[in-house]
């Protein structure tokens, strides 16, 4: 039998079609390559179980046909990112009185493109043309990212059905939130939750009962001073697991290890913690709300210091101004980056439905003064929001910076002054200079500025745990 005599095939779908008699367990770039073809192409369809170029049925037992659909699945969720949209499905057919199955594969045009091979930490693209699956030209790369530059993470199709009851911890949640009310399938389905068909966005994933993925993953550490570079870690704490399992968990970090003081007024005392409760929770929301999930090997980062808290979030403000540190938060606009997550926090009432909810952050802070004064910042791959420690009378240190003097630095720039006054009493990384002068980290940064007054020993260099930290050379730098 061939196929032919079971799927209606055009001269056109021939072209967008790749049969294998069986999938090479020891060559699976050979085929899986063909996938991510059809996706940054037109799509297409693959047969498991048909011979190639004769497409002849070989097929498979019922059990065979579920170890080359999962074989195949498992190695698509490995090599190929972001995954690609595709049903699976099995065909039956009788030969000789023998139940036998096909497995077929319809990979659709994918949204997000380029879909990308990885096989031992090496990206490769491929491209669907004519028939045949080859590397795709860099203006084909270009089209496909100007093509899915608008493309959201969670509003993607997945491969999963909706049940209920695998969301026990998102109802609680919004009952928590909204007086008790019932968050219903219709309201759900209205959000864009699930298709039609009960097939669930990359966003509803994220709130499910028991994801514990990457895309969720959250870092919680504590500082015993004032900076990452110089100061003891004195707890790093790591939590994968749901979206509103996430933001508790956040909470109850900072909860637990924050400060608390009071001020005595004329007939009682008022306690003061150290972040304002809704501020703090705001910060939370906001960083899970806005947090580009198509990163990989990120992860959202709540660091509390001496006298401060930075929470971080993969990805810089969705289509929105690159900005450097800012106090005026109620000017910032942020676009939605996750129209799913951000509609499903809304729903939960934790989220205001228009702007990024700093508004809130800026009332609880309205009578400090100017050193307790929140900021943020954002660079092309994160933002962070810093909250100032209430109980800490100092407040924000100035940027730890000195007033220094030395003599001109050989092939020096302008930015010598402000890097040595910077790293004078601190050892910093070369991100973190970058940041404090609002320029990118690039290569050039690094060799002209730093690298520069390293060779002429006035900046010392040192790696700890595999990053370089740079240190202000006292005999070549003095205070001014």
């Amino acid at each position: 039998m061939y196929l032919e005599q079971l799927v209606e095939i055009s001269t056109l779908e021939n072209i967008n079609m790749e049969c294998k008699a069986r999938l090479n367990r020891n060559d699976v770039a050979g085929w899986i390559k063909t996938i991510a073809g059809f996706s940054n192409a037109e799509g297409g369809s693959f047969f498991i179980g048909v011979e190639d170029k004769t497409n002849k049925l070989i097929g498979f037992s019922r059990r065979e046909a579920d170890n080359e659909r999962n074989f195949f699945n498992n190695q698509i969720n490995e090599h190929l990112f972001p995954r690609p949209t595709l049903r699976i499905s099995f065909i039956r057919y009788e030969n000789n009185g023998r139940e036998l199955y096909l497995v077929r594969v319809d990979i659709k045009e994918s949204a997000v493109k380029p879909i990308i091979v990885n096989f031992h930490n090496i990206p490769s693209i491929y491209m669907r043309r004519d028939g045949f699956t080859n590397g795709a030209t860099y203006e084909e790369i270009i089209q496909m990212s100007i093509k899915s530059s608008n493309t959201q993470f969670d509003i993607l199709e997945s491969d999963e059905t909706y049940a209920r009851e695998d969301f026990s911890g998102l109802f609680a949640f919004h009952r928590e939130h909204s007086g008790g009310l019932e968050l219903t399938d219709k309201a759900l389905m209205s959000l864009g939750f699930f298709t039609p068909d009960y097939k669930l966005k990359n966003g509803a994933l994220l709130f499910r009962d028991k994801y514990d993925k990457s895309k969720t993953e959250v870092q919680c550490s504590v500082f015993s001073g004032f900076h990452k570079g110089s100061e003891r870690i004195v707890t790093v704490n790591r939590f994968k697991g749901n979206i509103t399992d996430s933001i508790s968990y956040m909470l109850e970090f900072v909860k637990q290890r924050m400060n608390h003081t009071f001020i005595k007024l004329a007939n009682s005392r008022v306690t003061i913690d150290s972040y304002p409760e809704r501020a703090l929770f705001e910060g939370i929301v906001n960083a899970v709300a806005h947090r580009d999930y198509f990163l990989e090997g990120t992860q959202i980062q709540i660091d509390l210091f001496k006298d401060r808290i930075e929470i971080s979030s993969p990805g810089s403000f969705y289509q929105g101004e690159k900005i450097g540190k800012t106090y005026d938060l109620s000017k910032i606009i942020s676009k939605r980056r996750n129209e799913l997550v951000c509609g499903i926090l809304v729903k939960c009432n934790v989220m205001e439905a228009a702007g990024t909810g700093f508004d809130k952050i800026i009332q609880e802070y309205m009578d400090a003064d100017e050193q307790h004064r929140p900021y943020i910042y954002s660079a092309s791959d994160h933002f962070t929001l810093v909250l100032p420690d209430l109980t800490y009378s100092d407040g924000l240190l100035a940027d730890g910076a000195e007033n220094v003097e030395f003599m001109p630095v050989p092939n020096g720039t302008s930015h010598d002054e402000k890097v040595l006054s910077f790293c004078y009493n601190n050892a910093r990384k070369a991100a973190e200079i970058a940041e404090y002068l609002e320029l990118s980290d690039s290569s050039y940064f690094r060799k002209k500025v730093l690298e520069n007054l390293v060779k002429h020993g006035y900046l010392e260099k040192d790696k700890v745990a595999g990053t370089n930290y740079y240190k202000a050379n006292r005999d070549m730098v003095g205070l001014g």
